[in-house]
């Protein structure tokens, strides 16, 4: 088993990486826990529910199951009712503890309702997406999306504990692990030029879901993400250039419609955009800006941004917590392994949006 260690003042954890950490699911429930909630949905659950929850009944805890709907459309108030319905329909005190058996959706949504019932409980994620894995269920970011904007609404709030159970990953439709493998080569763009460049050499392998790998493709992830996190907890500062490419991908699932593209699939093209645009105010080399659409397509993820138009586009951007003052900031590339996050040229960003309306060369 791999161990990584998060510390934040939010709160100090670890994230186990293992086959099977589901079926271990009880060494994460704290002692003094009185009720176990475990939130999932039905596609998860199919797989799923019965395997943690007999986990679970091996604490000895009471046990609750809430389930919610599938998919980004549902990540919304009514959504995150049901979890506070099902809480205080079974009468959970302080000491309960919340379990987030699921993707981001599941475990953004669960890790809100902990951060605001009763001001605060305990919850464990429990990834089941490479997506969540690599990156969501990491650093205490939970939130819920608004019709005007995704992710506004929400509080930085830590797990007590990340179970990452690789084998989960082997049911996942190969869309799925393109979404999550553009999270994976972020990391190598904005701080790693090394693992970027063992993505590019290892890209088959990681698509194939090959064991050492991909296990050492999360463990990266999971140590880079959470050196940023232990810096800047609530990202005033460094933690900002986690976003790359976000700006423009949360644009497109805004504009589209949540969940018509999936998340990573829509910062894998934004991660394209944001090279562009890094070549256009920060000299990226052109070899460089290919690098890394050459990376999001072999990885499977679009590389040619929807036709918004650009007055959409710009619309949609102002809606988005990196915005200060009325004024864009992106998180830019000087090169491959070094980020900056700073407001660009109108024109510059113009000249990239209108990228968006030209078809893609075969």
């Amino acid at each position: 088993m791999s161990t990584v260690q998060v510390d934040t003042p939010g709160g100090a954890y670890p994230i186990h990486i293992d086959s099977d950490r589901l079926g271990r699911l009880a060494q994460s429930i704290p002692d003094d826990a009185t009720t176990i909630a475990l939130v999932s949905n039905a596609t998860v659950a199919g797989h799923y529910r019965a395997r943690a929850e007999a986990a679970l009944a091996a604490s000895g805890k009471r046990l609750v199951y809430i389930e919610l709907p599938d998919g980004e459309a549902h990540k919304d108030w009514q959504t995150l009712n049901l979890i506070f319905d099902g809480l205080l329909q079974n009468r959970l005190d302080r000491k309960a503890v919340l379990i987030a058996l699921g993707g981001g959706v599941i475990g953004d949504m669960v890790g809100f309702a902990a951060a605001s019932y009763m001001r605060g409980i305990r919850f464990v994620q429990v990834p089941t997406t490479l997506l969540a894995q690599v990156d969501s269920s990491v650093g205490g970011k939970t939130a819920i999306n608004h019709p005007l904007g995704k992710n506004m609404i929400g509080a930085f709030y830590q797990p007590v504990a990340v179970e990452i159970d690789i084998d989960v990953l082997s049911t996942l439709p190969a869309r799925e692990i393109s979404a999550g493998l553009a999270e994976v080569i972020k990391y190598g763009l904005i701080i790693d030029a090394e693992f970027f460049t063992w993505c590019e050499q290892n890209v088959g392998a990681l698509r194939a879901l090959d064991r050492a790998a991909i296990t050492y493709a999360i463990q990266r992830s999971c140590e880079l993400k959470a050196y940023v996190v232990s810096q800047d907890e609530r990202e005033s500062g460094l933690r900002a250039i986690l976003n790359f490419g976000h700006t423009f991908g949360h644009a497109i699932e805004s504009g589209l419609g949540y969940g018509a593209w999936l998340h990573g699939e829509a910062v894998g093209c934004g991660m394209v955009q944001a090279a562009e645009l890094s070549a256009l105010t920060h000299g990226l080399p052109a070899d460089s800006v290919e690098r890394v659409r050459a990376l999001v397509r072999a990885i499977g993820c679009p590389v040619q941004a929807p036709d918004l138009g650009t007055a959409r586009w710009l619309e949609l951007m102002q809606v988005d917590k990196k915005t200060e003052g009325g004024q864009l900031r992106f998180v830019l590339l000087p090169e491959i392994g070094q980020a900056c996050f700073e407001p660009v040229p109108a024109e510059a960003l113009q000249r990239v949006l209108e990228q968006a309306a030209v078809p893609a060369q075969a």
